[in-house]
C-alpha cells in the first residue's frame, strides 16, 4: 500500500489547521481571554497530531529516537490534549441566552475554575497511565505508521492503551458536539451559527473514527483477521472528514469577519476621499495610499477601518458649516417618497449633505454659524452600528438615487 496519499492528507490537514491555530493565538495575544486560548489549544493539539501521524514524519521519529512506533504515543497524546481542550471549551462557552453584549466566554470565577480543574485532572492523571501502558506493551518493531493498532492489539497492555485513548476521545467529541448543537439552535442565522454547526458535524463525524478503531482493535485482540481496513482506511477517512469540519468550524466565522472588515475598509474609501479633500489634516501619516494598494490590504483591518470611520466623522464635523439646508430638505423629501427604510433614509440624507458641503466649500461659500447648521441624522448612532451606517452613506455617495435627490425641486 502506498503511503503517499496518507502523507498528503495528514500533512495537508495538519498544516492548514496550524495556520488556523496560529491565527487564533495571534488573536489571543491581541485580546487575551481564557476561552480564546482554549480554542487555540484545541486546534493546535490535533494539528500537531496530524503532522506526526504522516508516515514520513512517523518513521523519522522512530529512526531518530531508536524507539519503534514512538510517534504513536505522541500522536495519541496530542489527540488527548484536544479532548481535554474540547471538554474545557464546552464548560467555558457561554450559552447565547446568557451572554452579556458580545461576550462569548463565561467569566473565569472560582466556580468555573473548580469545574475546569476537575475535568482536566482526569486527563492529566490518565496521561502517565497511557504512557505506562504503551511502554509496557513494547517493544514495537517494525515501524507500522498505518497498522499499529491492529498489529499490536493482541498484546493486553497495548489493547488497554488503545481502548482508553479511544474512550477519552469519544467522550470529548460527544461532549463538544452536544454543546455546539445546543448553542447553534439558539443563535440567529449567520456565519457564527454555521461555524458552530460545522464544529458539531466535525466532532460527531470523527466519532466514526472511534467506532471503526474500537471494532478493529477488538477483532485483532481476539485473533480475527481481515478487518485491518477498518483501522487503515475507513477510520482515517472519518478522522480526516471530522478534522476538516472542525477546522472549517473554527475558521469560517473568523474568515467571514475578516472578509467583512476588508469589505467595509474598502467601501469607506470614497467617503473618506470626500472628507479628505475638505480637510487634508485627516491623513495623519501623509498622503493616502493609492486605491490599488488598499485592494491588497490584508493586515490590521479592524484598526484601519475603525480609524477610517473616526476620520470620516471628524471630516463630517469639519464640513458641517458648509452643508446646504436646502439640499438636506430635498433629500429628506425624496427619501420619504422613495419609501426608503430608516437606515437608508438617514444615509441618503447624510450623503446629500456632505456632497453639498464639498460643493459649497469648493465654490467659496461663506460658512454658516452654528445655530444655522442643520443637524444630520446618524450622529447618535450606536457605536456597534456606526460602521454599517457610514458604509451605507458611502454606497449612496455616487449613486443615481442621490443624484435624483439632489436634483429634487424645492
Amino acid at each position: 500500500m502506498s503511503e503517499l496519499p496518507y502523507n498528503l492528507v495528514y500533512l495537508g490537514i495538519g498544516s492548514a489547521a496550524w495556520v488556523v491555530a496560529g491565527l487564533k493565538l495571534r488573536a489571543w495575544r491581541r485580546d487575551p481571554s481564557f476561552g480564546l486560548l482554549v480554542v487555540a489549544l484545541a486546534i493546535a493539539s490535533p494539528s500537531t497530531a496530524f503532522l506526526l501521524a504522516a508516515p514520513l514524519v512517523y518513521r523519522a521519529i522512530g529512526h531518530l529516537t531508536g524507539v519503534g512506533n514512538l510517534a504513536t504515543l505522541f500522536v495519541y497524546l496530542g489527540i488527548v490534549g484536544f479532548s481535554a481542550a474540547a471538554v474545557v471549551l464546552a464548560l467555558v462557552w457561554t450559552p447565547p441566552e446568557e451572554r452579556v453584549g458580545a461576550e462569548k466566554w463565561a467569566p473565569l470565577d472560582d466556580r468555573l475554575r473548580q469545574r475546569v480543574r476537575r475535568r482536566t485532572a482526569v486527563f492529566v492523571a490518565l496521561v502517565p497511565v497511557l504512557a505506562a501502558l504503551f511502554l509496557a506493551g513494547g517493544p514495537y518493531r517494525p515501524e507500522t505508521p498505518l497498522t499499529f493498532d491492529t498489529t499490536f492489539a493482541p498484546r493486553a497492555a497495548t489493547a488497554l492503551f488503545l481502548m482508553l485513548y479511544q474512550g477519552l476521545f469519544a467522550y470529548a467529541l460527544i461532549d463538544i458536539g452536544r454543546v455546539c448543537l445546543g448553542h447553534a439552535a439558539r443563535l440567529p442565522a449567520g456565519w457564527l451559527r454555521r461555524g458552530i454547526r460545522l464544529l458539531a458535524a466535525g466532532a460527531l463525524t470523527a466519532c466514526g473514527y472511534v467506532v471503526c478503531k474500537l471494532a478493529a482493535i477488538a477483532l485483532a485482540y481476539v485473533g480475527v483477521g481481515g478487518a485491518e481496513w477498518l483501522s487503515t482506511a475507513l477510520g482515517p477517512a472519518f478522522a480526516a472528514l471530522g478534522a476538516v469540519g472542525i477546522t472549517l468550524g473554527f475558521a469560517g466565522p473568523a474568515v467571514a469577519a475578516w472578509t467583512r472588515r476588508r469589505s467595509d475598509f474598502r467601501a469607506l474609501r470614497p467617503l473618506w476621499d470626500l472628507v479628505y479633500r475638505a480637510d487634508r489634516r485627516l491623513a495623519l501619516e501623509g498622503p493616502p495610499s493609492p486605491a490599488w494598494r488598499e485592494r491588497a490590504a490584508l493586515r490590521d483591518l479592524e484598526w484601519r477601518t475603525t480609524r477610517r470611520g473616526l476620520e470620516i466623522r471628524d471630516g463630517q464635523l469639519t464640513l458641517r458649516p458648509w452643508i446646504d439646508p436646502a439640499a438636506v430638505g430635498r433629500a429628506e423629501r425624496f427619501a420619504q417618497r422613495a419609501a426608503l427604510g430608516p437606515g437608508e433614509r438617514d444615509a441618503l440624507v447624510v450623503a446629500a449633505a456632505l456632497r453639498s458641503a464639498v460643493d459649497g466649500l469648493a465654490a467659496g461659500a461663506v460658512p454658516r454659524p452654528r445655530e444655522k447648521q442643520p443637524v444630520l441624522p446618524g450622529l447618535d448612532t450606536d457605536p456597534a452600528e456606526e460602521r454599517a451606517h457610514l458604509v451605507l452613506v458611502a454606497s449612496f455617495l455616487h449613486s443615481p438615487l442621490l443624484e435624483r435627490a439632489l436634483a429634487e425641486q424645492s
